[in-house]
């Protein structure tokens, strides 16, 4: 029950911390830029100048640690939840919560491997997992075999909400 509540109250942090963070998500956010043409050329000269971490890697959004899965040869060929065919050798994931299109890092703290992917499918539905990842992905990260893993998600970029989902 305690894990239960621990991930409920985890999925509400990220969610309001990608609302937060996210200027396209919560317009409030650039609350001082008053046309939209100012919007969007504050928002071009933020995506260019992307903070670099260490590495030379981009700053992540939010970070967590949570259990993934790998999904492959069953689903081949089939639709995912953004009307692509999956592609068991794409590096993309499935999440139950992250906007379809964001783009997180996943990091195998075991064997410090990562993987940059796209969310395009929901998923997983298992209890205790929040990620499902590619097969090749899985092989990359190193876990096919044992078909789980704890990983490390750093939320990279989430994609910009259509104008017309804007509520003013």
């Amino acid at each position: 029950m305690r894990t239960k509540a621990f991930v409920v109250l985890e999925s509400v942090f990220l969610g309001l911390g990608v609302l937060v963070l996210s200027p396209s998500a919560n317009p409030t956010a650039m609350s001082e830029v008053s046309s939209p043409s100012k919007t969007l050329a504050v928002q071009s000269s933020v995506s260019h100048q992307k903070e670099l971490g260490p590495k030379g890697q981009q700053k992540p959004l939010a970070v967590w640690d949570c259990v993934s899965s790998w999904y492959g040869e069953d689903f081949d060929g089939l639709p995912t939840a953004t009307g692509e065919t999956y592609d068991m050798y794409a590096a993309t994931a499935a999440n139950l919560t992250l906007p379809l299109g964001s783009i997180v890092r996943v990091v195998n703290p075991k064997n410090h491997r990562s993987e940059v992917v796209r969310i395009n499918d929901r998923g997983p539905y298992v209890e205790g997992r929040e990620l499902d990842v590619s097969y090749a992905v899985a092989r990359d990260l190193g876990f096919e075999q044992r078909g789980t893993a704890r990983v490390r998600v750093e939320l990279l970029k989430v994609p910009p909400r259509p104008a017309s989902d804007h509520h003013n």
